[in-house]
């Protein structure tokens, strides 16, 4: 499948965080940042003008449109795939990159179209707020799993049970070769646009956007108990009030808000 590329020129960073968060709310699922611009990802049959309009007269900025091959994408995308190192924690990296050993954990992503590698602030907040989380002998869910790889750190941190779900057929793909590469053996990849599998669970990761989170909280404290862990990233920091005057209505309370350029990730837990 193809999908397009819109090339935003951009004045400050502020301004780009603002027009990413508001991408990510209309579909587009990957970005690339650079000097002055921002490239953005989505579909073809999912690309909506008059979403696309709508953005426009919040963030008013001018762009180009191409249409990029799936083939081209991930040739283009491997050249440009650096490794990422949080701390001493984790190393985020593609096979073809040399072992990272100065780590706790090492993850090799195979670098395509799903989103999440590391090198967006929210994956990046996700994965270093779950070094403060104990993961031995839980169950975990990974709801919109992109690249799964949330759900592979969470097996590595000692996950007995790992569901990542995620309703994009090209993720799934994606994260069975990720799964596969990292031995993997507690990870159970559902293609899926909500969560059904019937758990309960200790630990709920879901870096997503701020509509989908909004829209699946219910559904996410159905599948919890007292003392459940949620991770929820995908929003910049104007949503915080927003999402957690929204948990306290779901019985969640705020545990931690970190922050990374104008995107944040909340830790929240089950009452």
């Amino acid at each position: 499948m193809d999908y397009l590329q819109l090339e935003f020129t951009i004045e400050n960073d502020v301004e780009k965080e603002i027009l990413i968060a508001l991408l990510a709310h209309a579909g587009f699922e990957s970005f690339e940042e650079g000097d002055k611009l921002l490239k953005a990802f989505i579909k073809e049959n999912e690309f909506s003008e008059h979403a696309l309009k709508e953005i426009l007269e919040i963030v008013p900025v001018s762009f180009t449109t191409n249409v990029v091959p799936q083939q081209n994408w991930n040739a283009k995308w491997e050249s440009s795939f650096e490794p990422i190192i949080i701390n001493d924690f984790v190393a985020i990296r593609a096979a073809f990159h040399q072992p990272i050993k100065a780590v706790q954990h090492e993850i090799i992503i195979t670098p395509k179209m799903s989103f999440g590698t590391g090198h967006h602030a929210t994956t990046y907040l996700m994965t270093e707020q779950m070094q403060a989380l104990d993961f031995t002998n839980k169950k975990v869910l990974d709801f919109g799993t992109g690249t799964a790889i949330l759900a592979i750190l969470a097996e590595k941190m000692g996950a007995v049970h790992v569901d990542a779900i995620d309703y994009d057929e090209w993720s799934i793909e994606n994260s069975f070769e990720n799964t596969a590469a990292n031995n993997c053996r507690n990870i159970n990849l559902i293609k899926a646009d909500t969560i059904s599998t019937g758990n309960v669970y200790d630990i709920i990761l879901a870096n997503i956007n701020l509509n989908v989170i909004l829209q699946h909280l219910n559904v996410i404290k159905t599948f919890s108990k007292k003392g459940t862990y949620i991770l929820l990233s995908g929003f910049i920091k104007a949503d915080e009030n927003t999402m957690i005057q929204v948990l306290g209505k779901y019985d969640i309370h705020q545990v931690d808000v970190q922050q990374k350029a104008d995107w944040i990730c909340i830790i929240g837990q089950m009452n």
